[in-house]
């Protein structure tokens, strides 16, 4: 019976988190200042829940630090995401590989 309990409640969460926006904001929002920070919101906190994890993937923080920054380094010469992941996975294997 616990379990019903938890699914209502995750099931009234979930709801409660996504209808809320609808009530406050019926109208357009017209403040550029709140547009553009709603506008990045799922950015951040897609970048704020990930990147940690990046760290830990790999069992060995060193090779995730290697392929880490490959990926930025090939991401600020906008390559594509195909080529950046593949480098960041390459790089990592590699690393884990030479080192003991």
């Amino acid at each position: 019976m616990s379990i019903v309990i938890y699914l209502v409640a995750m099931a009234l969460t979930t709801y409660l988190i996504r209808m809320i926006p609808f009530t406050a904001f019926r109208k357009q929002i017209r403040s550029e200042f709140l547009r553009s920070f709603l506008y990045y919101v799922p950015f951040a906190v897609l970048g704020a829940m990930t990147f940690p994890a990046v760290f830990y993937s790999t069992g060995n923080v060193i090779t995730a630090i290697a392929g880490t920054l490959v990926a930025v380094i090939l991401a600020l010469f906008n390559r594509s995401l195909i080529i950046v992941a593949l480098s960041a996975v390459l790089t990592a294997f590699i690393t884990g590989i030479f080192l003991p």
